[in-house]
């Protein structure tokens, strides 16, 4: 009560927050990247650039609360060459939607934006839910939407955003904890718009977008090896057309899963390819439904909209029966 600082448990088996690996990663690639530029709206502890902020004073800017300025300022910066780091809750990000689609996509600019607490936050209720983001970026032109499975792809979508001509990069990530205990991984490039298939299966295919996709896992777990296969999207937009294709060749039961509105997201996102190319299966979409969902945990919010462990597992026993 005399400093005012956070008592934290300081367990090296315990996974660190997802801000963590941001404040750690973005003050790292710093340091090899002098275009760097930390940039936040008065949420320096919150999203961790404190880290970054505590050894270069100089290179970041706690704006305050002026979400549309932080974009505004991001795009000046990335227009001289800079290359912003521009961290926003996903739910605040809503405040610049005019100023993401005029002074940065418009202009195809290298500004990168971590849209921290995507998807339900827990205790803050309906107010700052993250729900929204996949969906009203995906319509934006130039706009890369990723969203990372673990601290280990955070930290390769942070350094992949930061190369040259990326133009503008989203990266969405949860509130909490990650789930790898070292997350301290070697950087690697990702290809732009390219997925992954995490486990093999012959009945039906779950795809997946961001850290959720762990949950899936889980519930996969639960069924014969090679029935259920899961793929991790690890970029909404562009999206992995070459990998949809395989999909709906093989499988004609497909699931999709996502921490956001399944309204204009990676479902629809399944759903409109699906349409586009003349394919015939059967869909469930997984997700935060079309309306506001108010106050609980984390894992209760899960429960009530129908994406946790045991809601997956019992869609795909539906599925199969069906």
């Amino acid at each position: 009560k005399v400093t005012g600082e956070r008592i934290k448990e300081n367990n090296p088996n315990i996974p660190a927050k997802f801000q963590d690996v941001f404040g750690n990663t973005v003050t790292e690639l710093a340091k090899s990247n002098s275009k760097i530029i930390g940039i936040t709206p008065a949420m320096p502890t919150g999203c961790s650039l404190n880290i970054m902020m505590h050894e270069m004073p100089d290179r970041c800017f706690d704006v305050g609360i002026a979400e549309q300025h932080a974009v505004t300022f991001s795009a000046g910066l990335a227009a001289k060459g800079f290359v912003p780091f521009c961290n926003i809750y996903s739910s605040f990000m809503q405040r610049a939607y005019d100023q993401v689609i005029h002074d940065v996509a418009l202009q195809n600019l290298n500004v990168v934006f971590c849209l921290d607490r995507a998807g339900f936050v827990g205790a803050d209720g309906a107010t700052h839910h993250g729900a929204f983001d996949l969906a009203y970026f995906r319509c934006i032109p130039n706009m890369i939407i990723a969203a990372p499975l673990d601290e280990a792809e955070l930290r390769n979508m942070m350094y992949t955003a930061q190369l040259p001509d990326q133009g503008p990069f989203s990266i969405r990530y949860p509130r909490g904890n990650g789930f790898l205990a070292d997350w301290h991984t070697p950087f690697q490039e990702l290809e732009i718009g390219k997925g992954r298939c995490l486990i093999e299966g012959e009945k039906i295919a779950i795809l997946s977008i961001g850290s959720i996709g762990n949950v899936a896992k889980k519930a996969v777990s639960h069924f014969e090896e090679s029935l259920v296969a899961l793929y991790d999207m690890r970029f909404l937009k562009p999206i992995d057309e070459e990998l949809l294709h395989t999909v709906f060749q093989k499988f004609s039961k497909i699931i999709t899963l996502e921490d956001g509105t399944i309204q204009g997201g990676l479902g629809s996102a399944v759903a409109e390819f699906m349409a586009d190319h003349q394919y015939h299966a059967t869909i469930k979409r997984l997700g935060i439904p079309d309306k506001f969902i108010e106050h609980g945990t984390q894992q209760q919010l899960y429960e009530e909209c129908g994406f946790d462990e045991k809601s997956i597992t019992r869609c795909i026993q539906e599925m199969l029966i069906e």
